[in-house]
């Protein structure tokens, strides 16, 4: 199954048995907030990923992988050349990568 950033940002707060209001309190969230991320019933913004992602250090690039990937998702899931444009989008990607590379 692929997780959402939900799932995952759950399942890392229940592997260190932490509270909602445990992480929220540590990162100034509302856990409120913090618990709508986890049911992927709010897309966190990238302050907040930030603030996640350096909290669950050892998983910081799972944690901006996955919300990088479900934001890309819900922009494009109900286009019918979504694949083809993500594809696309990869070798843009890859080209600008490069080029910023030999600019070094």
């Amino acid at each position: 199954m692929l997780k959402t950033i939900g799932i995952i940002l759950r399942e890392l707060r229940e592997n260190k048995r932490l509270l909602l209001r445990e992480v929220g309190a540590k990162l100034s969230l509302d856990p409120t907030i913090l618990s709508k991320i986890e049911q992927d019933k709010r897309m966190p913004t990238k302050e907040q990923v930030k603030a996640l992602a350096n909290f669950y250090q050892d998983n910081k690039n799972e944690v901006i992988i996955a919300w990088l990937s479900d934001k890309l998702v819900y922009e494009v899931q109900d286009e019918e050349l979504a694949l083809q444009a993500m594809q696309v989008a990869e070798t843009k990607i890859k080209y600008k990568t490069r080029s910023n590379n030999k600019k070094i």
